[in-house]
């Protein structure tokens, strides 16, 4: 299996020698169109120097002139017209020059070889040392026609700087592939870390420290990386947590229902006393089964798709069947109700909100002692409804108020469980409330009762 970092690697070199064939080609063309003919004019003057030089000293010894010539870095090609040839300087690669070239020049033209080289894909002709690859001019040596071929000896001229030049390039891929190498293990040195903390996080693990101190997309990654571990450990705190909750309020209710049936199976029981036990296997039963409508709907509004059934409708009215429904309970305690419920109309889910309102207001009875008061209030303020349920009852205390909407929390576990109390009416309620894009707020203190504060948008 290819790793991340081979084929990061593998993918710089690649670059790196198709930009080196696609620089050299392009470098070929800018010489064939651009440097070629340059190259031909500046060599074709420096022969017609030659020639105008020995032309103006006839007295020189073309021989010897053409020697020294030979050694500045040049090569040069002597023919008459017998055929008799001379080479000075360095040595031609090859010797293709026709015959009927040579004629023309012995019969007065000039021969523009350089120009007139042969374009190649992968041959700079400047650099090809053959004699075709020359300037030629005629020349009278002694009265005799002579033609005379010159082009720059490249070896002597440029010889030390090709071999400096080929070492600087050596150089230059040597560090630049030593130099991708690490690079590339810097970069993805991070990706591996992530690899692991993945593997981690997938066994279960999520306390996880990363530490990559980098600000690039690599760092920003990491810390979302982080992030998510941290969240996917309080999810998974949560989650044990709510199964040890959910399996100690199934258990109670059936260690309850499983001793009195044992008690009621016995044959010396008066029927006062297996009344008393069945009524409470069936409130045991219904706390039960209470219990597990919550969970359904809390299982149903956590995946908060397509959940609401939205409807406009009085939610003061809604407020008043509430009250209506549950007027024995605050009846009986003498309970005086305060209202300011001036019709409303939002766009809501009934059905849920109905839920929020019963919640609230069978808590505010439940914790209301006897002769208290309960007081509802509706007010609209910037398009939203602004619903108040407050009582005079116990209170609860300050250190309590930041968890009373988590799953299962109470603030007083022997009193909630023995009024029946599941610890998810709360969180019920605020739930629904978020699913409708408002928010609940809650005020109190001990011994002078609560307020729950649901805003809504109208619309």
């Amino acid at each position: 299996m290819k790793t991340l970092y081979s084929r990061i690697v593998l993918t710089t070199i690649a670059i790196m020698v198709i930009s080196s064939f696609i620089a050299f080609v392009l470098s070929n063309l800018y010489y064939q169109f651009n440097l070629k003919p340059f190259n031909d004019q500046k060599v074709s003057a420096m022969a017609k120097d030659i020639g105008n030089f020995y032309d103006s000293h006839p007295e020189i010894n073309i021989h010897e002139y053409l020697h020294h010539l030979g050694q500045l870095g040049y090569q040069f090609y002597l023919v008459n017209d017998q055929g008799k040839e001379w080479l000075y300087g360095g040595i031609f690669r090859k010797q293709d020059l026709p015959s009927e070239t040579v004629q023309q020049v012995l019969g007065g033209s000039v021969y523009h070889g350089i120009a007139a080289f042969p374009s190649g894909l992968f041959i700079t002709g400047f650099f090809d040392n053959v004699l075709s690859n020359s300037i030629g001019i005629p020349l009278q040596v002694g009265g005799t026609p002579h033609a005379l071929f010159i082009r720059p000896d490249i070896t002597v001229q440029f010889g030390e700087m090709r071999i400096f030049f080929s070492i600087i390039m050596v150089i230059a891929i040597l560090l630049s592939i030593l130099l991708v190498g690490v690079i590339t293990r810097f970069i993805v040195k991070p990706i591996v870390k992530l690899t692991e903390a993945t593997q981690s996080v997938a066994q279960g693990q999520y306390n996880i420290e990363l530490n990559v101190s980098r600000r690039d997309e690599l760092g920003q990654l990491a810390d979302r990386f982080s992030q998510m571990a941290k969240s996917l450990a309080q999810l998974e705190q949560m989650r044990q947590e709510f199964v040890s909750n959910v399996s100690h309020e199934i258990q109670s209710p059936l260690a309850s229902i499983q001793g009195f049936s044992q008690t009621l199976q016995t044959k010396h029981l008066s029927e006062e006393q297996q009344q008393h036990y069945l009524s409470i296997i069936e409130a045991e039963s219904r706390r039960m089964s209470q219990l597990s409508k919550q969970l359904l709907m809390l299982a149903s509004l956590d995946k908060e798709e397509n959940i609401l059934e939205k409807t406009t409708f009085d939610v003061a009215e809604q407020i008043k069947q509430v009250l209506f429904h549950t007027e024995w309970s605050w009846r009986s305690k003498d309970l005086t109700i305060d209202m300011s419920l001036p019709s409303t109309y939002i766009y809501g889910d009934q059905r849920l909100l109905h839920q929020v309102w019963t919640n609230l207001i069978t808590n505010s009875i439940k914790y209301t002692p006897a002769e208290g008061v309960i007081s509802l209030r509706i007010t609209e303020q910037n398009k939203h409804c602004r619903i108040e349920v407050s009582d005079t009852g116990i209170g609860i205390p300050q250190e309590h108020l930041p968890h009373i909407f988590n799953r299962f929390y109470r603030v007083d576990e022997a009193r909630d469980r023995s009024e029946g109390s599941s610890g998810l009416g709360l969180s019920i309620t605020l739930k629904i409330v978020e699913l409708h894009g408002g928010r609940i707020d809650v005020t109190s203190e001990p011994g002078m009762g609560a307020t729950f504060t649901v805003i809504l948008p109208i619309i």
